[in-house]
């Protein structure tokens, strides 16, 4: 931008102010309200099942163990124990067992009410092939399922919004990852082991300060831990199977920690010498391997032998085990040709797999299998769908509880979404087509049905909104283009404008305060950089360029008060995959960087707050939470929402999940803090997500391409 554009530019932006005072007069809720996007998650529907391992799989034999409403996962079975017993409501409705009838005691992770928690429940279900499969304790009206840290010592463990997984229990005490302390450093995973005792809620953390420890196992005894971890080197961005190792240390304290394992994930005991884990093989598949540590003398990395276990020309993973049972581990496995995960047994004398969910629900993923102590039962989790009786209802917008009352966060069921100038309507995309919707989950429409992404309501010009007409993560000559929709057009013939011409890439259209300009991002040079162009005509009434450079800028906001362009990119390290949050005047001075994510990091989609002091954003700031292989697909298996000032201060952690959270939007009002139903369509999908697309592959195939 030369000078005479400058001054011209300038004079342009002069009545940004007015506009601004006007807008952020609107915002007079009792508090900020964020909505963000968890891609598939509204779709998981999980429940934890259970199949005999005695007898041939059928429906008919599948239990469903939890709750047929929330999002229950990663379950293990525990031997009873008078602590865990002592734990429910009500010590009467334990029924004494029939001869023909055990009963299951279950531990799970379960998302509702807006957290994540663990649970305790005592079900009775009998023998799977039993006519009596009952679930009397679950089912009694009087009964509440237990949630297992209500009363821990550390209030920080029992914080809304923290991420807990992979339970287990070690005599008196539960031990299991979250994410509830900083670990001070950006780009370093929060996740770490700790225990609670059940009767007190004391709790310990057993992860060193500044490591970060994955998927804690217990050994029989309960004296050793086995945990998946980078150590003291951290997580450098891996999305696939991970790189960690595998350390074990007492279970009492954390003391005595040991690497025993170099490269291995998810371990498992059969007993106190004998640990299982998955790996990915030199040829390429991911197998399941075991390791037998010392019965004596000194315990080191030399001591340990390491044996494969399971053949190549299948992938099996998330390794399952149970006290001496030197018979069988359950696996999940992911077969050539096959697009759904499931779970099967492996025969450990006659290496031989052994087929169970595919005979039941061979359309349905099933995840991390787990063994009960007497190993005739094995657990998963799997989509409930409608197979079950009932559906969960579909959320618009999912209550996402936080450590504040002047804070309502919202995980929405759709990408990028924004809001109307007066707060009364949501604009966002499902990748095909653009929706608007009312906040009560009323009035939903399409107001364009081809692929776009990203969306902006323009603040003058009643049911405008912008947005990127073409395909998502694509190069620079990409064929993209901005378009303006009235959402309001009686003849939607007419109602899609494109203000773009080139189809360079040009995307993430974001509109001045006062309506007059756009701000947008392009790669008609040969690299994504920054432009500005008059917002009712497009780019034929004059572009501006206002950043140029041989890197990536983009995913671009423009301040209420009209101050600030907010935007995200590379050019620290152009082309790595690098991503920081920059500011810079819409006049093209005062360009600075007001975050990054540690070396190699991602923050990405910055939107301001209606006041113009914060910004919402996401990033991989808080590394990762949990072994992508254990979840579902996500592009990028990691990412939370933070939000953080102007300045730079005041850096703060909205969400905690294993999943990937993006494209944040900040309501121009508050919104309060309750779940939100949308009214399903007939053809909508409840269990339409992906199993991780890098499984696709078939190792044998070497120049097979993966999918991504």
């Amino acid at each position: 931008m030369d000078i005479a554009q400058l001054l011209l530019f300038a004079s342009l932006l002069l009545p940004l102010h007015a506009s601004a005072a006007k807008h952020q007069s609107s915002n007079s809720g009792s508090g900020d309200t964020i909505v963000f996007t968890t891609l598939g998650r509204s779709h998981y529907e999980f429940d934890i099942f259970a199949l005999s391992t005695r007898h041939p799989p059928s429906i008919s034999r599948e239990l469903r163990i939890t709750d047929g409403e929330s999002v229950n996962f990663n379950g293990y079975f525990p031997s009873p124990s008078p602590a865990l017993i002592s734990l429910l409501p009500d010590e009467t409705l334990i029924q004494p067992e029939p001869e023909d009838s055990s009963p299951l005691h279950l531990i799970y992770v379960t998302e509702r009410n807006g957290t994540s928690s663990i649970y305790y429940d005592l079900i009775y279900g009998g023998d799977s092939d039993s006519k009596r499969n009952r679930r009397a304790i679950l089912e009694a009206p009087s009964r509440i399922p237990v949630p297992l840290l209500s009363n821990a010592v550390h209030r920080s463990v029992t914080t809304v919004n923290s991420f807990k997984d992979k339970p287990s229990l070690s005599g008196e005490f539960l031990v299991y990852v979250s994410t509830h302390e900083n670990s001070g450093e950006p780009r370093t995973s929060w996740t770490a082991v700790y225990s609670t005792e059940l009767r007190t809620g004391s709790t310990r953390r057993l992860t060193p300060s500044g490591v970060a420890d994955f998927s804690p196992a217990v050994s029989p005894s309960g004296n050793w831990t086995a945990v998946a971890s980078y150590g003291e080197r951290g997580w450098t961005g891996e999305v696939e199977e991970l790189s960690t190792d595998i350390y074990v240390f007492s279970t009492r304290d954390g003391t005595h920690r040991v690497k025993v394992v170099e490269h291995g994930g998810w371990p498992c005991w059969v007993d106190d010498w004998t640990l299982y884990f998955h790996r990915r093989s030199d040829d390429g598949w991911i197998s399941v391997y075991r390791a037998i540590l010392p019965e004596n003398g000194a315990l080191t990395i030399e001591s340990v032998i390491v044996q494969r276990v399971t053949p190549p020309g299948v992938h099996a993973f998330t390794p399952a085990t149970s006290p001496n049972n030197h018979d069988f581990i359950a696996v999940a496995t992911r077969r050539p040709g096959n697009d759904y995960r499931h779970v099967e047994l492996f025969d450990l004398k006659k290496r031989e797999f052994i087929e169970l969910t595919r005979l039941v629900a061979p359309k349905s993923h099933h995840l991390n299998p787990f063994l009960s102590p007497d190993s005739s039962r094995v657990g998963y989790h799997s989509c409930r769908g409608q197979a079950n009786g009932r559906r969960s209802p579909l959320l618009l917008l999912e209550n996402i509880q936080t450590t504040t009352t002047d804070l309502s966060l919202f995980r929405i069921d759709g990408s990028f979404p924004s809001f109307s100038p007066s707060g009364d309507r949501i604009a966002y995309v499902k990748m095909p087509g653009v929706y608007v919707v009312r906040p009560d989950g009323s009035g939903r429409r399409e107001v364009y049905n081809g692929m776009a992404f990203s969306t902006a309501w323009d603040p003058v010009r009643p049911g405008t909104v912008y947005s990127s007409s073409g395909p998502t993560f694509a190069t620079e000559r990409t064929e993209v283009d901005i378009i303006s929709i009235d959402v309001d057009a009686a003849d939607t013939s007419s109602s899609v404008r494109r203000l773009t011409t080139n189809g360079k890439n040009n995307a993430f259209p974001w509109p001045s305060p006062d309506g007059k300009r756009i701000v947008f991002r392009s790669g008609r040079t040969g690299h994504k950089n920054l432009y500005l162009m008059d917002a009712e005509i497009g780019e034929t009434g004059g572009l501006w360029r206002l950043t140029e450079g041989a890197w990536t800028d983009t995913m671009c906001s423009w301040s209420p008060d009209g101050e600030w362009i907010a935007f995200a990119s590379d050019r620290e390290s152009p082309g790595s995959g690098s991503f920081e949050l920059f500011l810079i005047h819409p006049n093209g001075t005062g360009l600075r960087k007001l975050i990054q994510s540690g070396s190699g990091g991602r923050t990405n989609h910055p939107i301001f707050s209606p006041d113009s002091k914060s910004i919402v954003f996401t990033s991989d700031y808080a590394g990762i939470s949990a072994e992508p292989i254990s979840n579902p697909h996500h592009y990028q298996p990691y990412g939370d929402i933070f939000t953080v000032k102007l300045d730079g201060s005041n850096l703060r952690r909205l969400t905690h999940n294993s999943y990937e959270d993006g494209t944040p939007a900040w309501a121009p009002r508050f919104i309060s803090p309750s779940d939100v139903v949308l009214r399903r369509k007939k053809n909508d999908s409840s269990c339409s997500f992906d199993d991780c697309h890098w499984l696709n592959k078939n190792p044998t195939l070497k120049s097979q391409k993966i999918s991504c």
